[in-house]
């Protein structure tokens, strides 16, 4: 079987989620961009950076790190979403929509950390 870090379900759903926090903050004016169109896309893309990172470390410790790491920029990104809609940058139904988005991905990456923590590869003293 195909181990890739691209076969992974949650990065792939965090990669197509980051592409969509960018491709909603393109269409914003200047301001909206430089100040919280910045700090979404950044943490978005932090989501499936951090996956990669952990993804590619050797030590079940250390790619838990990592996942812990994309799991706090998901939680990152769900408050800038919030914001976003408070402030009626994003309308409510499509904001409600990524927040529920982001909460498939953040079950489905839970979902991995327990998969890797009962893998005996992982499970040895490191």
């Amino acid at each position: 079987m195909d181990y890739t870090l691209e076969k992974l379900e949650v990065y792939q759903l965090s990669e197509a989620f980051s592409d969509t926090i960018w491709d909603i903050v393109m269409t914003w004016d200047i301001f909206r961009k430089d100040t919280i169109g910045k700090q979404i896309v950044r943490s978005a893309d932090s989501i499936s950076a951090n996956i990669a990172e952990g993804y590619g470390r050797y030590y079940y410790k250390e790619s838990k790190q990592f996942f812990f790491y994309s799991r706090g920029s998901l939680q990152e990104t769900k408050s800038w979403l919030s914001k976003c809609k408070r402030r009626k940058i994003i309308e409510k139904d499509r904001a409600d929509e990524l927040i529920n988005e982001a909460e498939k991905i953040l079950a489905k990456l839970n979902g991995y950390i327990k998969f890797i923590a009962a893998s005996p590869k992982h499970n040895k003293k490191d």
